[in-house]
Protein backbone atom coordinates (compact mmCIF):
# COMPACT_ATOMS: atom_id res chain seq x y z
CA UNK A 1 0.00 0.00 0.00
CA UNK A 2 2.75 2.73 0.90
CA UNK A 3 4.44 1.80 -2.38
CA UNK A 4 1.37 2.78 -4.03
CA UNK A 5 1.17 6.08 -2.33
CA UNK A 6 4.70 6.41 -3.07
CA UNK A 7 4.27 5.86 -7.01
CA UNK A 8 1.15 8.00 -7.37
CA UNK A 9 2.85 10.87 -5.62
CA UNK A 10 5.63 10.76 -8.12
CA UNK A 11 3.60 10.37 -10.97
CA UNK A 12 1.20 13.47 -9.77
CA UNK A 13 4.54 15.62 -8.97
CA UNK A 14 5.73 15.06 -12.79
CA UNK A 15 2.56 16.16 -14.16
CA UNK A 16 2.24 19.01 -12.36
CA UNK A 17 5.93 19.66 -13.42
CA UNK A 18 5.02 19.53 -17.02
CA UNK A 19 2.10 21.68 -16.81
CA UNK A 20 4.32 24.75 -14.90
CA UNK A 21 6.64 24.71 -17.97
CA UNK A 22 4.07 24.70 -21.02
CA UNK A 23 2.44 27.70 -18.86
CA UNK A 24 6.09 29.43 -18.46
CA UNK A 25 6.99 29.01 -22.50
CA UNK A 26 3.86 30.70 -22.93
CA UNK A 27 4.49 33.50 -20.70
CA UNK A 28 7.33 34.32 -22.09
CA UNK A 29 6.28 34.14 -25.59
CA UNK A 30 3.13 36.81 -25.40
CA UNK A 31 4.05 39.15 -22.69
CA UNK A 32 0.94 39.48 -19.98
CA UNK A 33 -1.41 36.49 -19.85
CA UNK A 34 -2.52 35.03 -22.80
CA UNK A 35 0.72 35.56 -24.96
CA UNK A 36 1.01 33.62 -28.36
CA UNK A 37 -2.92 32.78 -28.74
CA UNK A 38 -3.72 35.96 -28.43
CA UNK A 39 -1.21 37.52 -31.22
CA UNK A 40 -2.44 34.70 -33.33
CA UNK A 41 -6.35 36.38 -33.21
CA UNK A 42 -5.41 39.90 -33.98
CA UNK A 43 -3.49 38.60 -37.16
CA UNK A 44 -6.59 37.17 -38.32
CA UNK A 45 -8.42 39.48 -37.08
CA UNK A 46 -7.05 42.64 -38.53
CA UNK A 47 -6.29 41.63 -42.10
CA UNK A 48 -6.87 44.45 -44.80
CA UNK A 49 -10.29 45.09 -45.97
CA UNK A 50 -11.88 43.59 -42.60
CA UNK A 51 -10.91 45.90 -39.99
CA UNK A 52 -12.54 43.83 -36.85
CA UNK A 53 -13.72 41.31 -38.60
CA UNK A 54 -12.13 37.55 -38.89
CA UNK A 55 -11.59 35.51 -41.65
CA UNK A 56 -14.86 33.57 -40.82
CA UNK A 57 -18.09 35.33 -40.14
CA UNK A 58 -19.83 37.90 -41.83
CA UNK A 59 -16.99 38.02 -44.10
CA UNK A 60 -18.04 35.17 -46.20
CA UNK A 61 -21.85 35.80 -45.11
CA UNK A 62 -21.13 38.79 -47.15
CA UNK A 63 -19.54 37.37 -50.25
CA UNK A 64 -21.95 34.98 -50.26
CA UNK A 65 -24.98 37.49 -50.52
CA UNK A 66 -22.93 39.32 -53.06
CA UNK A 67 -22.71 35.82 -55.26
CA UNK A 68 -26.11 34.67 -55.02
CA UNK A 69 -27.14 38.47 -56.45
CA UNK A 70 -25.20 37.87 -59.61
CA UNK A 71 -26.93 34.17 -60.06
CA UNK A 72 -29.34 34.24 -63.06
CA UNK A 73 -32.82 34.80 -62.48
CA UNK A 74 -33.30 33.03 -65.67
CA UNK A 75 -30.80 30.39 -66.81
CA UNK A 76 -32.41 27.91 -69.27
CA UNK A 77 -34.65 27.42 -71.71
CA UNK A 78 -38.18 26.52 -70.97
CA UNK A 79 -41.30 27.88 -69.40
CA UNK A 80 -41.25 29.97 -66.34
CA UNK A 81 -44.23 30.52 -63.96
CA UNK A 82 -44.30 34.13 -62.91
CA UNK A 83 -45.03 34.62 -59.18
CA UNK A 84 -43.45 30.95 -58.61
CA UNK A 85 -40.50 30.56 -60.89
CA UNK A 86 -39.85 33.84 -61.60
CA UNK A 87 -40.51 37.36 -59.76
CA UNK A 88 -42.52 40.47 -62.56
CA UNK A 89 -40.14 42.98 -62.98
CA UNK A 90 -37.11 44.09 -65.93
CA UNK A 91 -35.06 41.54 -67.24
CA UNK A 92 -31.94 41.77 -69.50
CA UNK A 93 -30.02 39.30 -71.29
CA UNK A 94 -26.92 40.06 -73.29
CA UNK A 95 -24.36 38.29 -75.43
CA UNK A 96 -26.73 36.34 -77.57
CA UNK A 97 -25.78 36.04 -81.15
CA UNK A 98 -27.76 35.27 -84.73
CA UNK A 99 -30.94 36.01 -83.52
CA UNK A 100 -31.21 32.54 -81.95
CA UNK A 101 -32.77 34.19 -78.63
CA UNK A 102 -36.32 33.79 -78.48
CA UNK A 103 -38.55 35.11 -75.45
CA UNK A 104 -42.46 35.15 -75.18
CA UNK A 105 -44.85 37.07 -71.99
CA UNK A 106 -47.88 34.77 -71.84
CA UNK A 107 -51.33 34.84 -70.11
CA UNK A 108 -51.70 31.42 -70.22
CA UNK A 109 -50.15 27.63 -70.88
CA UNK A 110 -49.01 27.01 -74.52
CA UNK A 111 -51.77 26.07 -76.74
CA UNK A 112 -54.57 28.33 -75.22
CA UNK A 113 -56.08 30.82 -77.27
CA UNK A 114 -54.48 34.30 -77.39
CA UNK A 115 -51.67 33.20 -74.89
CA UNK A 116 -48.97 34.84 -76.08
CA UNK A 117 -48.65 38.65 -74.83
CA UNK A 118 -45.29 39.59 -76.25
CA UNK A 119 -42.44 38.34 -77.90
CA UNK A 120 -39.27 38.64 -79.76
CA UNK A 121 -35.97 37.59 -80.91
CA UNK A 122 -32.71 38.84 -79.50
CA UNK A 123 -29.24 39.78 -80.93
CA UNK A 124 -27.36 41.08 -79.11
CA UNK A 125 -28.96 42.96 -75.69
CA UNK A 126 -32.24 42.38 -74.82
CA UNK A 127 -34.38 43.86 -72.33
CA UNK A 128 -37.81 42.49 -71.16
CA UNK A 129 -40.78 43.36 -68.50
CA UNK A 130 -42.24 40.73 -67.02
CA UNK A 131 -45.65 42.35 -65.36
CA UNK A 132 -47.74 40.59 -62.51
CA UNK A 133 -50.27 40.15 -64.38
CA UNK A 134 -48.66 37.54 -66.67
CA UNK A 135 -48.72 34.03 -65.98
CA UNK A 136 -46.08 32.62 -67.81
CA UNK A 137 -42.13 33.57 -69.36
CA UNK A 138 -41.21 31.24 -72.07
CA UNK A 139 -37.47 31.69 -73.36
CA UNK A 140 -35.55 29.58 -75.77
CA UNK A 141 -31.66 29.77 -76.92
CA UNK A 142 -30.77 32.98 -74.62
CA UNK A 143 -28.01 33.36 -72.73
CA UNK A 144 -29.06 34.06 -69.18
CA UNK A 145 -31.73 36.68 -67.70
CA UNK A 146 -30.80 38.78 -64.74
CA UNK A 147 -33.02 40.96 -63.24
CA UNK A 148 -32.32 44.85 -63.19
CA UNK A 149 -33.82 48.26 -61.99
CA UNK A 150 -34.89 50.24 -64.47
CA UNK A 151 -35.11 53.39 -62.15
CA UNK A 152 -31.26 52.81 -61.10
CA UNK A 153 -28.60 55.51 -62.16
CA UNK A 154 -25.77 54.15 -64.02
CA UNK A 155 -23.20 51.93 -62.62
CA UNK A 156 -20.31 52.52 -64.48
CA UNK A 157 -18.92 55.54 -65.68
CA UNK A 158 -21.23 57.58 -67.86
CA UNK A 159 -23.26 56.02 -70.66
CA UNK A 160 -22.06 55.42 -74.19
CA UNK A 161 -22.01 57.96 -76.82
CA UNK A 162 -21.64 55.41 -79.40
CA UNK A 163 -23.23 51.70 -80.10
CA UNK A 164 -23.43 48.83 -82.01
CA UNK A 165 -25.87 48.94 -85.14
CA UNK A 166 -26.70 45.48 -84.54
CA UNK A 167 -26.57 45.65 -80.78
CA UNK A 168 -30.16 45.08 -79.82
CA UNK A 169 -31.65 46.90 -77.12
CA UNK A 170 -29.99 49.78 -75.22
CA UNK A 171 -31.56 51.80 -72.27
CA UNK A 172 -31.27 55.24 -72.51
CA UNK A 173 -29.85 57.51 -69.66
CA UNK A 174 -28.19 54.35 -68.57
CA UNK A 175 -26.35 52.13 -71.45
CA UNK A 176 -26.74 55.02 -74.14
CA UNK A 177 -26.90 59.02 -73.58
CA UNK A 178 -29.80 61.17 -74.94
CA UNK A 179 -29.21 62.97 -78.12
CA UNK A 180 -28.83 62.99 -81.92
CA UNK A 181 -27.82 59.79 -83.44
CA UNK A 182 -26.48 58.88 -86.84
CA UNK A 183 -26.09 55.49 -88.59
CA UNK A 184 -24.30 55.39 -92.06
CA UNK A 185 -23.93 52.93 -94.94
CA UNK A 186 -27.46 51.10 -94.42
CA UNK A 187 -28.44 49.14 -97.47
CA UNK A 188 -31.39 47.91 -98.94
CA UNK A 189 -33.82 49.18 -95.94
CA UNK A 190 -32.12 46.40 -93.56
CA UNK A 191 -31.39 48.93 -91.19
CA UNK A 192 -34.47 49.02 -88.30
CA UNK A 193 -34.98 50.86 -84.73
CA UNK A 194 -37.06 51.73 -82.69
CA UNK A 195 -37.59 54.25 -79.89
CA UNK A 196 -40.02 52.89 -77.11
CA UNK A 197 -41.33 54.09 -73.47
CA UNK A 198 -40.70 50.95 -71.80
CA UNK A 199 -39.65 47.12 -71.98
CA UNK A 200 -43.03 45.39 -72.24
CA UNK A 201 -43.21 45.16 -76.06
CA UNK A 202 -46.90 45.86 -76.35
CA UNK A 203 -48.42 47.57 -78.62
CA UNK A 204 -48.52 51.13 -77.36
CA UNK A 205 -44.42 50.45 -76.24
CA UNK A 206 -43.20 51.76 -79.24
CA UNK A 207 -42.58 55.89 -79.30
CA UNK A 208 -41.33 55.95 -82.87
CA UNK A 209 -39.52 53.70 -85.64
CA UNK A 210 -38.82 52.26 -89.04
CA UNK A 211 -36.49 50.86 -91.62
CA UNK A 212 -33.55 52.76 -93.08
CA UNK A 213 -31.64 52.85 -96.67
CA UNK A 214 -28.43 55.17 -96.39
CA UNK A 215 -28.17 57.82 -93.82
CA UNK A 216 -30.21 57.38 -90.11
CA UNK A 217 -30.86 60.17 -87.96
CA UNK A 218 -32.73 59.96 -84.86
CA UNK A 219 -32.52 61.95 -81.76
CA UNK A 220 -32.97 59.71 -78.44
CA UNK A 221 -35.23 62.13 -75.44
CA UNK A 222 -34.16 61.57 -72.05
CA UNK A 223 -37.86 60.70 -71.38
CA UNK A 224 -37.51 57.60 -73.76
CA UNK A 225 -36.87 53.95 -71.86
CA UNK A 226 -35.20 52.36 -75.05
CA UNK A 227 -33.52 52.24 -78.31
CA UNK A 228 -33.77 49.03 -80.26
CA UNK A 229 -31.24 48.59 -83.59
CA UNK A 230 -31.14 45.65 -86.01
CA UNK A 231 -28.70 45.34 -88.60
CA UNK A 232 -27.31 48.66 -89.13
CA UNK A 233 -24.54 51.29 -89.44
CA UNK A 234 -23.24 51.72 -85.80
CA UNK A 235 -24.75 54.50 -84.00
CA UNK A 236 -22.80 57.94 -83.74
CA UNK A 237 -23.87 60.88 -81.32
CA UNK A 238 -23.75 64.24 -83.33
Amino acid sequence: MKARLAFSAVVGLAVIGSVSATAGSHDKGGGSGNGARAGSSASVRHKPGGAGQDSGGSDDSSGAQATEKKKAAVGGDGDYQVGTDIKPGTYRTTGNTDGTCSWERAGGAPGEPDATLAGGRVGGTGYVTVKATDKVFRTDGCADWEAVDPTAPTAKGAPATSMDGDGGMFKVGADIAPGTYRSTGNTDGSCSWERTKDAEHGADSVLAGGHVTGTAVVTLSASDGYFKTDDCGDWKKA
